[in-house]
């Protein structure tokens, strides 16, 4: 079960990670864990959308999450780190309302959703806060590690990918945009900078759960690339006559796309028999 894949993060590396394993008649999937990592503006919100439509599509319950948030408690508690009037509070108050964001995640979402054989994709996990907290601030790793542990209560993800779209330093102009920065986000380039470059040391210490991903380029070829890293765990994403160049294109057309999200499962205008949202595309190719 998904709730069992435990470790002590403070001392120990990830469990390893198990492929999808095969499902026979009636017989319930287990839970998979997705978190998407990366600097503000790296496209995880487009990507985390696409992805969960076509897992959908594929027949498996999917809960869509971001952290801090996901719920009421989590909410409020975004609202409180995030404001930028907020500019007194201590690093190390910031690391433990995070913290307490996710504790209360994992208990009243994911654990749940996870035992019942559901797929969660979550916009930032505990890998954020070894970034922007231990790299970002300076707080010392070893603490954040045991926070990090004890906030998490055991769920290690299945896969965690780290979006890149480019420079720290354009990314953050992408996020804000004509918008105002959040507290975090006006944290400063030298600070976005070690930030960036932690996801790349993770990415590199842990290949086999961490996997880095560009994204600087087209939607649809960036789509391509987290369907290849998903596909140990989801063996119809590695199945190029159904998951075809034609299939992420959809991903350029914005039009299209905002029609084919919030059209009915199954409507992807591309889809082909058997592939994703085609004839024959039911849960046991998940």
């Amino acid at each position: 079960m998904a709730a069992d894949r435990v470790r002590d993060a403070a001392v120990g590396g990830p469990a390893p990670v198990r492929p999808e394993a095969p499902q026979g008649a009636g017989a319930a999937p287990r839970g998979v864990l997705i978190t998407f990592e990366g600097g503000d503006g790296a496209g995880k919100s487009t990507h985390i959308r696409f992805l969960a439509r076509a897992l959908e599509d594929a027949g498996r319950e999917v809960v869509r999450l971001r952290e801090p948030g996901g719920t009421a408690v989590g909410e409020a508690l975004r609202a409180l780190v995030l404001d930028p009037a907020n500019e007194g509070l201590s690093d190390r108050a910031e690391l433990l309302i995070y913290e307490a964001a996710r504790a209360q995640i994992t208990d009243e979402v994911i654990r749940p959703a996870l035992e019942r054989g559901a797929v969660v994709l979550c916009d930032r996990f505990y890998d954020s806060t070894v970034a922007y907290q231990a790299a970002g601030r300076g707080l010392p790793r070893a603490f954040v590690d045991a926070a990090n542990a004890f906030a998490a209560d055991g769920i290690v993800p299945d896969r965690t990918l780290v979006l890149s779209a480019g420079d720290a330093a354009t990314s953050l102009r992408r996020a804000v945009g004509a918008g105002e920065a959040d507290r975090l986000e006006q944290a400063g380039a030298p600070f976005h900078e070690r930030v960036a470059e932690a996801f790349r040391q993770l990415a590199a210490d842990e290949p086999g759960r961490v996997r880095a991903v560009d994204s600087s380029g087209a939607r649809s070829v960036t789509a391509a690339q987290v369907f290849h890293e998903l596909a140990d765990l989801f063996p119809w994403m590695g199945d190029a006559g159904a998951c075809d160049e034609a299939y992420f294109s959809v991903l350029d057309d914005r039009e299209g796309l905002a029609a084919w999200l919030d059209a009915p499962a199954g409507a992807h205008p591309l889809a082909v028999a058997g592939g994703p949202g085609g004839a024959g595309g039911g849960s046991a190719r998940a």
